[in-house]
Order: structure tokens, then sequence, then C-alpha cells
């Protein structure tokens, strides 16, 4: 079995607000009586993509386990890879696979700079499907990226979902290990299904979405901090649990 957890949407912009609901979900995790095998993050770590706001983000996202992170549209690119990565600034997708136990979970770039939708590029695409079919025959895989490819019902997320899912779709039909997506970005936790797989959208730590039934404004800054706990069972069968931080 294989026990994941998931923050979304910290965006950190130096605010002790948003410090402080990090932190928050981060001491929680560590005081688990059972450890998480990885902490998965699926973008928006930082509000404005500032070198400061990673710094931040690498502080409060220290962990005793693997902390897998991808970018999301308030990310920028090259000051992740420096004050986040500690690497070369780059421009570039930055796609990043990592083992834990018996299961490959490939973390992939689906911002496009500059703009709130989101798009797997061919070069993001093409580094899917050759790490995939690199995999040992029988090894489960798990797919995280920001935006999802399935609309929410609600106008905000769904104007700035995956672009051109049809891409993923097809490739996805190649590789029957990848067990289910795992997304951020649209503030809610949701659950669906896209080319026969699980799609799962974390909630935000930042601020929840209120859906159009639960009225007007779209932004409920006084809900706590939410995360996701993902339990992959030797069947492959990816189960959620969500929970509220208080």
């Amino acid at each position: 079995m294989l026990l994941l957890a998931q923050l979304s949407d910290l965006h950190l912009d130096g605010s002790e607000r948003a410090g402080r609901r990090a932190a928050r979900v981060m001491d929680h995790l560590r005081s688990l009586p059972r450890p998480v095998d990885a902490l998965l993050v699926t973008g928006d770590i930082a509000d404005h993509g500032a070198e400061a706001e990673y710094e931040e983000a690498a502080r409060l996202l220290a962990a005793p386990f693997p902390v897998l992170t991808c970018p999301g549209n308030h990310d920028v690119r090259a000051a992740y890879r420096k004050a986040f990565l500690g690497e070369e600034p780059s421009d570039g997708p930055a796609n990043r696979v990592r083992r834990i136990g018996d299961t490959w979970i490939l973390m992939c770039d689906s911002t496009v700079p500059g703009r709130d939708e989101g798009r797997l590029d061919a070069q993001t695409l093409d580094w899917i499907d050759a790490t995939l079919a690199g995999l040992p025959r029988g090894a489960p895989a798990l797919l995280a990226f920001h935006q999802p490819p399935v609309a929410l019902h609600h106008p905000l997320p769904d104007a700035y979902m995956l672009q051109e899912s049809d891409r993923l779709a097809g490739l996805l039909g190649a590789h029957p290990q990848v067990a289910a997506l795992i997304t951020g970005h649209a503030h809610t936790a949701a659950a669906s299904v896209f080319a026969g797989r699980p799609v799962i959208v974390g909630p935000a730590v930042t601020w929840t979405l209120r859906m159009p039934w639960e009225g007007d404004a779209p932004a409920d800054r006084d809900q706590p901090p939410a995360l996701a706990f993902h339990v992959l069972d030797d069947d492959h069968r990816l189960t959620t649990h969500f929970r509220v931080v208080i």
C-alpha cells in the first residue's frame, strides 16, 4: 500500500496568512503516527512567482519524507527552478519523475507561461510517453499536474482547464499502467473520470472555491486549509480521503 499526501495552491506571497496556513498543514503531516510515503504539491506554490516566495516554500515544505512538486499557472519556471529546486534557471517545462515504493510518479508541467489555462506541450507529452514506455512491466504510475482535464461545473476553473486534452487521452490509451491523474488549480476537492482513469482534484491550502449552488461569492477565505490523502493499493486502485486542518 502506498500512502501519498497532496497539497495544492499554497499561493505563498510573503503574507502572514499564507505562510501560517501552509505551516499548519505541514505540521499536521509531520505529526501523523504513520508518515506518508511522499507529498505531492500540485502547483501554484508561489502567488507571484518571485524567488523570495520559493525560498519561503522551501523552508515550509521541508519534511522527513519526499516532496514532489510541479508548477502551476502562478508559478514562474526560472524562479521555481532556481530558488526552490536549486537548479539553473530555465524557461522550459519542469517535468520530473520519482519512484516511490513500486509506483512511478510523473510530476508534469502543464503551465503555459503568462496564461492561466493549461496545456501539456509536445515536449512534455513526448516525455510522458517515453517515461511510461520505459517503466518495468506491471509497475503502476500516477500522473500529477496542475490544471484538471475535465469540467468542474464552475465558470472560473472551467475557463482555465487543461486545453487540447484529447492528446493526453490518446497517450493514456497506450499506457494502461497509469492508475490515476492528480491535479489542483480549482481550489475545490473533486473527483471525476478522464479517458477511463480517475481524476482527483486536490483542495487548496489558501482558499476554497464556492460552487454556483453555494452562493454568489466564489471565494471562501474563511474555510480552513485542506489536503488530500491518496491510497494506492496492491490492485492499483486509488482511494482518496479529503481533510481540513483546523
